[in-house]
């Protein structure tokens, strides 16, 4: 209410801030066409609004004030009669700005309605005498035995998730003999643990923490701990994806994600980041999962370096493909087709278009069936047809290598064969400064122009290091490069260079990690389990997969989580 001081209309609106300050509720109470009570300021001052300790005066624009309620009576206010004109602040509107003297009457003494109405709302906004705080106060001793039991359960949950098991059983009654993976592991960490059975037995039958939701909130805790690891491993850095669609047990089509880059120490990481069901596998639906995906786990797609996928048209299209997409936004995002199913694609083509071929692998299997299983049949072919089999493996050899080169495009030539130069076999033999400063061409979001002079320094610098140091002179690949590099600290010295490497590593030639997943995914999802929901499934193939990460994470970060994600009636 009003206090006895009076405030200039230069100051009032400033005191009218310090009194909002004091009501932390943040919505209209309207009757009718009046606004009795206006908290957001982004809404305007439209009528008088009635504060503790604060003056009206000079709040209107056109200095008309308009009719006003008392905010603590109208929602706290009790019946009293016409103590303090009480029924004019509540249910009809005060009007008479020319009598002011009425607002102090309305205020009262130490205990009149209007005080006791102030006093509820002011212990409405203690939080310790909510009752939701009463009912879930518990002594250390109650925190103590629950976290014991929350630690005990998240270690059987841990154990059937790495192991790609079952939770619940057909009957998971008291009296049933097979209640299921959980509860029966539960129950055996119990019969050999006497703390944790003590724990078990006392806790209430309303906080048991085995009911399928809860195991389903501990997973989801545990797979998004999981991910967060990964992405932290990633250190905002640029990366690659790999993605590939498939069907379930359910018939269901579901698009797995694979994350590529290169950690800190130098290492090439490839590691599951989620499963995604997609209604519909168009190119735009694809891409639309994707962003989803990276915005979930706060990553961009301008970091996106490299993108793998197979060959179907949805996805290597020219026109309106997967890949074709996305270089839209990224031109960096470059795809190469996987290597692998490159190179069974052009067997497949080669033995159609050449009968002779055709002819010699089926020779051959037939050979392999007879000849397979005696010495003495194997040497005498070995001694009899070693120089006409050599020479018509070399044919076919070629021709395979034709057929290949067919299947890359230019720019996708040019990439590895500027990546071969960073090969340091042979004391770097390979090495070639033009073709890797044409390599850091084809990243100008990386290389800038005064990056590219710099490189070109950082190369002849780096080779006569290279092949002057002991320690690079054994290494068989740009994998082993980049590690020593690390661990050398060599990657200070030339951070140009060591960029280049880190972007040559995070390039794709196979998709093999993707259909690993499928292989996990056909594991978990199978026909006992074909009603999985998308999430449970996506959670559990997470840790299943990434059991190291998982692993790695402590039941202290994980039982936090399980805390946060609502209000549960257990108190750590």
């Amino acid at each position: 209410m009003l206090g006895q001081a009076e405030v200039s209309s230069a100051h009032s609106y400033e005191n009218l801030l310090v009194g909002i300050e004091r009501i932390l509720i943040h919505w209209l109470v309207c009757v009718g066409d009046l606004v009795l009570v206006l908290l957001a300021l982004d809404w305007g001052i439209k009528q008088a609004c009635l504060l503790s300790g604060v003056r009206v005066e000079g709040l209107m624009p056109d200095g008309h004030m308009g009719p006003a309620f008392c905010f603590y009576c109208y929602l706290f206010g009790q019946e009293v009669g016409k103590q303090g004109g009480d029924e004019t602040f509540v249910m009809k509107r005060f009007k008479l700005w020319n009598q002011l003297v009425k607002l102090d009457s309305h205020v009262g003494g130490v205990n009149s309605a209007h005080n006791q109405a102030v006093k509820k709302s002011e212990d409405l906004l203690k939080e310790k005498q909510h009752i939701q705080s009463v009912l879930v106060k518990q002594s250390n001793q109650d925190k103590i035995e629950y976290r014991v039991q929350l630690n005990a359960i998240v270690d059987c949950i841990r154990f059937l998730l790495c192991r790609g098991l079952a939770f619940r059983g057909h009957d998971e009654s008291q009296g049933s003999s097979d209640k299921g993976n959980f509860l029966e592991l539960l129950q055996f960490l119990g019969d050999h643990n006497e703390s944790i059975n003590e724990v078990l037995q006392k806790a209430p039958k309303n906080c048991k923490l085995t009911h399928s939701n809860i195991q389903k909130d501990i997973v989801n805790a545990i797979a998004r701990e999981t991910s967060k690891a990964i992405i932290k491993g990633l250190d905002n850095g640029f990366f690659s994806i790999l993605v590939d669609e498939s069907r379930d047990i359910s018939v269901k089509e579901q698009m797995t994600f694979v994350l590529r880059y290169v950690n800190k120490k130098g290492i090439i990481i490839e590691q599951f980041l989620g499963i995604v069901h997609v209604a519909s596998t168009t190119a735009l639906s694809l891409k639309y999962a994707i962003e989803c995906l990276l915005c979930e786990h706060n990553l961009s797609l301008s970091n996106l370096r490299e993108q793998g996928y197979d060959g179907a048209s949805n996805m290597q299209g020219d026109i309106s493909g997967l890949k074709t997409l996305i270089l839209k936004e990224n031109k960096s995002a470059f795809y190469v087709y996987c290597f692998a199913y490159q190179l069974q694609l052009t067997l497949v083509v080669v033995a159609k278009n050449h009968i002779n071929i055709a002819e010699l692998f089926y020779v051959i299997s037939n050979l392999v069936a007879v000849v397979g299983g005696s010495c003495k049949r194997r040497d005498a072919l070995r001694d009899a047809q070693f120089a006409k089999i050599k020479e018509d493996l070399e044919n076919v050899i070629d021709m395979q290598l034709q057929e290949l080169n067919n299947l890359f495009s230019k720019v996708n030539t040019d990439l590895l064969l500027c990546m071969a130069c960073l090969n340091p076999s042979n004391s770097f033999v390979a090495f070639d400064k033009e073709k890797l400063i044409r390599l850091a061409k084809f990243y100008p979001s990386d290389f800038l122009g005064t990056d590219i002079l710099a490189l070109d320094s950082q190369l002849h610098n780096y080779i006569f290091d290279m092949r002057s140091n002991n320690l690079f002179l054994e290494l068989q690949g740009v994998s082993e490069l980049v590690e020593k590099l690390v661990y050398t600290r060599k990657h200070k010295t030339y951070p140009l260079v060591y960029l280049l490497v880190k972007l040559a590593l995070t390039l794709l030639v196979a998709t093999a990690t993707v259909e690993r997943s499928f292989s996990a995914m056909k594991y978990i999802k199978n026909e006992l389990r074909n009603q999985m929901g998308d999430q449970w499934m996506n959670d559990c193939l997470i840790v299943y997969i990434e059991k190291d990460v998982a692993c790695s994470i402590d039941n202290e970060t994980i039982t936090q989580r399980f805390q946060n994600m609502k209000t549960r009636r257990g108190q750590l």
